[in-house]
């Protein structure tokens, strides 16, 4: 029941990193601010770590 419970955690945490990296990926595409190389900067870090720079993109002047 452990084991089960450590999934479920580990699954939830997977669809949150998921629909948190999918949504800035979004709104980074649809900046007409950013250049191309910004833009895929933005996306490769959406990936990585997306509620840490999600933050930092927010407060960055380059958020819609």
């Amino acid at each position: 029941m452990q084991e089960l419970i450590i999934y479920a955690l580990l699954f939830a945490a997977l669809i949150g990193h998921t629909l948190l990296a999918g949504k800035m990926y979004r709104k980074v595409h649809e900046n007409p601010k950013l250049s191309i190389q910004e833009k895929n900067d933005w996306k490769l870090k959406a990936l990585i770590f997306p509620g840490y720079y999600w933050y930092k993109y927010k407060n960055s002047g380059s958020a819609l």
